[in-house]
Protein backbone atom coordinates (compact mmCIF):
# COMPACT_ATOMS: atom_id res chain seq x y z
CA UNK A 1 0.00 0.00 0.00
CA UNK A 2 0.95 3.59 -0.37
CA UNK A 3 1.04 4.59 3.38
CA UNK A 4 3.53 1.53 4.09
CA UNK A 5 5.47 2.47 0.93
CA UNK A 6 5.59 6.09 2.51
CA UNK A 7 6.60 5.20 6.00
CA UNK A 8 9.34 2.88 4.37
CA UNK A 9 10.75 5.76 2.58
CA UNK A 10 10.87 7.66 5.51
CA UNK A 11 12.54 5.60 7.55
CA UNK A 12 15.16 4.49 5.12
CA UNK A 13 15.95 8.39 4.86
CA UNK A 14 15.94 8.76 8.55
CA UNK A 15 18.52 5.94 9.08
CA UNK A 16 20.76 6.98 6.24
CA UNK A 17 21.22 10.53 7.97
CA UNK A 18 24.68 10.12 9.79
CA UNK A 19 23.72 10.41 13.88
CA UNK A 20 25.76 13.67 15.45
CA UNK A 21 28.08 12.99 18.19
CA UNK A 22 26.33 13.10 21.55
CA UNK A 23 27.16 16.70 23.30
CA UNK A 24 29.60 15.50 26.26
CA UNK A 25 29.37 16.01 29.77
CA UNK A 26 31.60 19.22 31.05
CA UNK A 27 34.64 17.48 32.80
CA UNK A 28 35.48 18.70 36.46
CA UNK A 29 37.83 22.03 35.19
CA UNK A 30 35.39 23.02 32.75
CA UNK A 31 32.71 23.32 35.70
CA UNK A 32 35.70 25.11 37.95
CA UNK A 33 36.15 27.12 34.68
CA UNK A 34 32.44 28.21 34.28
CA UNK A 35 32.08 28.79 38.41
CA UNK A 36 35.46 30.93 38.47
CA UNK A 37 33.73 33.09 35.51
CA UNK A 38 30.64 33.65 37.50
CA UNK A 39 32.08 34.88 40.17
CA UNK A 40 34.56 37.71 38.49
CA UNK A 41 31.56 39.12 36.66
CA UNK A 42 29.81 39.48 40.18
CA UNK A 43 29.78 42.94 41.18
CA UNK A 44 28.16 41.50 45.16
CA UNK A 45 26.57 38.48 46.43
CA UNK A 46 24.11 38.47 49.33
CA UNK A 47 22.62 35.36 50.81
CA UNK A 48 20.97 33.70 53.72
CA UNK A 49 23.15 30.99 55.14
CA UNK A 50 23.38 28.58 57.96
CA UNK A 51 26.48 26.70 58.92
CA UNK A 52 27.36 23.71 61.06
CA UNK A 53 30.65 22.96 62.67
CA UNK A 54 31.71 18.67 63.79
CA UNK A 55 34.86 18.77 65.30
CA UNK A 56 36.23 15.23 64.82
CA UNK A 57 37.49 14.60 68.41
CA UNK A 58 34.45 15.50 69.12
CA UNK A 59 30.48 14.41 68.59
CA UNK A 60 29.16 17.82 69.16
CA UNK A 61 28.01 19.92 66.44
CA UNK A 62 27.73 23.71 66.40
CA UNK A 63 24.86 25.31 64.25
CA UNK A 64 24.51 29.06 63.40
CA UNK A 65 22.56 30.89 60.61
CA UNK A 66 22.52 34.50 59.48
CA UNK A 67 23.09 36.62 56.40
CA UNK A 68 25.75 37.55 54.60
CA UNK A 69 26.92 40.48 52.18
CA UNK A 70 29.71 40.32 49.78
CA UNK A 71 31.15 43.47 47.85
CA UNK A 72 34.11 44.26 45.32
CA UNK A 73 36.42 45.53 46.03
CA UNK A 74 37.21 44.07 49.41
CA UNK A 75 34.01 44.60 51.36
CA UNK A 76 32.14 42.02 53.29
CA UNK A 77 29.89 41.10 56.44
CA UNK A 78 28.50 38.16 58.13
CA UNK A 79 25.90 38.77 60.32
CA UNK A 80 24.95 35.53 62.96
CA UNK A 81 22.03 35.55 64.21
CA UNK A 82 22.06 32.24 65.65
CA UNK A 83 23.87 30.79 68.32
CA UNK A 84 24.38 33.92 69.69
CA UNK A 85 24.83 37.34 67.58
CA UNK A 86 28.22 37.93 66.39
CA UNK A 87 29.14 40.63 63.43
CA UNK A 88 32.15 39.56 60.88
CA UNK A 89 33.04 43.09 58.80
CA UNK A 90 35.70 43.91 56.57
CA UNK A 91 36.00 47.28 55.39
CA UNK A 92 38.81 46.80 53.03
CA UNK A 93 41.65 47.98 55.29
CA UNK A 94 40.27 45.83 58.71
CA UNK A 95 38.75 42.92 60.05
CA UNK A 96 36.65 43.10 62.96
CA UNK A 97 34.78 40.21 64.55
CA UNK A 98 32.00 41.17 67.26
CA UNK A 99 31.44 38.47 69.71
CA UNK A 100 28.32 39.72 71.53
CA UNK A 101 28.36 37.13 74.52
CA UNK A 102 31.78 37.60 74.96
CA UNK A 103 31.24 41.57 74.66
CA UNK A 104 34.47 41.59 72.87
CA UNK A 105 35.63 42.55 69.46
CA UNK A 106 38.83 41.42 67.62
CA UNK A 107 40.43 43.85 65.47
CA UNK A 108 42.94 41.86 62.58
CA UNK A 109 44.62 43.34 59.51
CA UNK A 110 41.98 42.33 56.25
CA UNK A 111 44.87 41.46 54.01
CA UNK A 112 45.61 38.73 56.83
CA UNK A 113 42.29 37.53 56.99
CA UNK A 114 40.81 37.14 53.86
CA UNK A 115 44.29 35.65 52.41
CA UNK A 116 43.52 32.69 54.09
CA UNK A 117 39.56 32.91 53.77
CA UNK A 118 38.48 30.57 51.28
CA UNK A 119 34.82 31.26 50.98
CA UNK A 120 35.90 35.23 50.20
CA UNK A 121 37.92 33.93 47.42
CA UNK A 122 35.02 32.31 45.92
CA UNK A 123 32.57 34.83 45.96
CA UNK A 124 35.00 37.40 44.95
CA UNK A 125 36.69 35.64 42.29
CA UNK A 126 40.02 36.85 43.82
CA UNK A 127 41.80 33.12 43.65
CA UNK A 128 41.76 31.25 40.57
CA UNK A 129 40.18 27.68 40.95
CA UNK A 130 42.34 26.41 38.50
CA UNK A 131 45.33 27.73 39.45
CA UNK A 132 45.18 26.78 43.24
CA UNK A 133 42.53 23.78 43.21
CA UNK A 134 42.67 20.19 41.54
CA UNK A 135 39.11 19.98 40.76
CA UNK A 136 37.58 16.41 40.75
CA UNK A 137 34.17 14.44 40.67
CA UNK A 138 33.61 12.63 44.14
CA UNK A 139 34.00 8.92 43.56
CA UNK A 140 30.92 6.78 43.39
CA UNK A 141 31.07 5.48 46.90
CA UNK A 142 30.80 9.06 48.23
CA UNK A 143 30.24 8.60 52.36
CA UNK A 144 28.36 11.64 52.97
CA UNK A 145 24.60 11.95 51.47
CA UNK A 146 24.35 13.68 48.47
CA UNK A 147 27.38 14.04 46.16
CA UNK A 148 28.89 17.51 45.70
CA UNK A 149 29.16 18.61 42.19
CA UNK A 150 32.98 18.87 42.36
CA UNK A 151 35.35 17.71 44.66
CA UNK A 152 38.57 20.83 45.01
CA UNK A 153 41.75 19.78 46.34
CA UNK A 154 44.95 22.16 46.99
CA UNK A 155 47.62 21.81 44.16
CA UNK A 156 50.01 23.62 47.15
CA UNK A 157 49.32 22.43 50.72
CA UNK A 158 47.12 24.57 52.26
CA UNK A 159 47.21 25.15 56.16
CA UNK A 160 43.17 24.79 57.02
CA UNK A 161 42.10 23.32 53.71
CA UNK A 162 42.45 19.73 53.07
CA UNK A 163 39.57 19.93 50.56
CA UNK A 164 36.37 21.55 49.54
CA UNK A 165 32.91 20.03 48.62
CA UNK A 166 30.98 22.13 46.17
CA UNK A 167 27.52 21.53 45.40
CA UNK A 168 26.91 23.96 42.38
CA UNK A 169 23.41 25.29 41.11
CA UNK A 170 22.04 25.46 37.46
CA UNK A 171 23.21 29.28 37.47
CA UNK A 172 27.07 28.28 38.44
CA UNK A 173 26.91 29.31 41.86
CA UNK A 174 27.59 27.48 44.84
CA UNK A 175 24.71 26.42 46.77
CA UNK A 176 26.30 24.61 49.28
CA UNK A 177 29.85 24.26 50.31
CA UNK A 178 31.60 21.97 52.67
CA UNK A 179 35.57 23.07 53.92
CA UNK A 180 36.95 19.46 55.34
CA UNK A 181 40.30 20.46 56.93
CA UNK A 182 43.19 17.99 57.88
CA UNK A 183 42.10 16.76 61.34
CA UNK A 184 38.66 15.18 59.58
CA UNK A 185 36.75 18.77 61.04
CA UNK A 186 33.87 19.59 59.12
CA UNK A 187 32.66 23.58 58.23
CA UNK A 188 29.34 23.21 56.07
CA UNK A 189 27.79 26.30 54.73
CA UNK A 190 24.84 26.36 52.58
CA UNK A 191 23.33 29.36 50.69
CA UNK A 192 19.63 30.43 50.42
CA UNK A 193 17.85 33.32 49.01
CA UNK A 194 20.92 34.51 47.04
CA UNK A 195 20.95 37.98 45.38
CA UNK A 196 23.86 39.00 42.69
CA UNK A 197 24.77 42.49 41.97
CA UNK A 198 22.35 44.17 43.73
CA UNK A 199 22.84 47.88 44.76
CA UNK A 200 25.08 47.78 48.48
CA UNK A 201 24.74 50.40 50.80
CA UNK A 202 28.87 50.87 51.59
CA UNK A 203 27.07 51.90 55.29
CA UNK A 204 26.63 48.62 56.22
CA UNK A 205 30.69 47.30 56.17
CA UNK A 206 30.91 50.01 59.43
CA UNK A 207 30.35 49.12 62.63
CA UNK A 208 30.69 50.49 65.98
CA UNK A 209 30.27 47.92 69.01
CA UNK A 210 28.16 48.61 71.80
CA UNK A 211 29.61 50.31 74.64
CA UNK A 212 31.58 49.00 76.89
CA UNK A 213 32.85 45.89 74.36
CA UNK A 214 36.25 45.19 74.66
CA UNK A 215 38.43 45.58 71.50
CA UNK A 216 41.79 43.59 71.07
CA UNK A 217 43.69 44.46 67.98
CA UNK A 218 46.20 42.36 66.33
Amino acid sequence: MLINRLITLAMAILLSQPVGAATAAPSPDEIAKKLQQTYEKTSSFQADFSQSTSLQQSRRQREGEGTMVIAKPGLMRWDYRKPDRQVFICDGTTMSMYFAKAAQMMVIPARDYLQSDVTYAFFVGTGDILRDFEPRFPKADYCCGESPTLQLFPRVEHGQVEHLDVWIDDRSLVRRLRIVDHFGSLTELNFTNTRLNQPVDREIFKFTPPTGTEIVKQ
